[in-house]
């Protein structure tokens, strides 16, 4: 081969090198589902609120929760089954109101028995398609008895505490914070929170307006910033 030809084959290589090369495709979401009961849906609780706090460019959310459902008829319905078939990286698990007694026994769980062992099975699911479940204890009921929260759901609490304790998995003490603030803000500010109803005295004192939804999920991802500082990463 002469010189020049040489040179000629080294001017080609960077067209070759260069041609026709795809873009980098884009990174995919991470997937965060939520698990519960009404207090976390998107119409009557946190849940559309902290959706808007996720980064959209690398996260989505996906909201399972449902009115009515307990530990127990989120997994009679099929509604786990959905949240384990959507893959998601981080499950965030909230019940406890519809587990207490007087639900019927279609909802109805034990705070010593059946309802951590319950939890206890969703977080291993969880785990077992690769997701990272965090358990996030009850959304306080904003009734008031002598100026301090009834705290009904005070048991449903501690089982959750216990089972996250036991599981090792990241806990978010919503019940704890919501109590706090709420007896904090006093009994007529809470009702602040109270979504509009059919009822003139507006007396629904468990699920939530647009309002009381953002301070909520705002309290949720404060908590997951302090107990899960890598899903953390995915909020705003």
């Amino acid at each position: 081969m002469t010189y020049r030809a040489f040179l000629s084959l080294l001017l080609l290589v960077p067209s070759f090198a260069t041609a026709d090369v795809p873009p980098p495709r884009p990174m995919a979401k991470k997937i965060v589902a939520l698990a519960g009961d009404s207090t976390v849906t998107d119409a009557a609780g946190w849940g559309a609120a902290f959706a808007k706090l996720l980064n959209p460019a690398t996260a989505e959310c996906k909201n399972f929760a449902g009115g009515g459902q307990s530990t127990k008829s989120f997994r009679d319905s099929k509604k786990w089954q959905q949240v384990l078939d959507a893959k998601p990286n981080v499950v965030l698990i909230q019940f406890g109101h519809n587990d207490m007694p007087g639900k019927g026994p279609h909802r109805e769980t034990d705070p010593a028995t059946t309802y951590p062992e319950n939890l206890g099975r969703y977080i291993d699911e969880a785990r077992a398609i690769g997701a990272e479940p965090i358990i996030v204890t009850s959304l306080t009921r904003r009734l008031f008895l002598e100026g301090k929260i009834r705290g009904e759901l005070k048991p449903y609490a501690e089982a959750a505490i216990k089972v996250a304790t036991e599981k090792k998995v990241p806990l978010v003490d919503l019940f704890a914070r919501s109590v706090a603030l709420h007896e904090k803000m006093g009994e007529k500010e809470s009702d602040s929170f109270n979504p509009p109803g059919k009822k003139k005295d507006n007396s629904d004192r468990t699920h939530l307006n647009a309002h009381g939804a953002q301070v909520v999920a705002g309290i949720i991802a404060e908590e997951l910033r302090k107990v899960a500082p890598e899903v953390a990463k995915l909020l705003k």
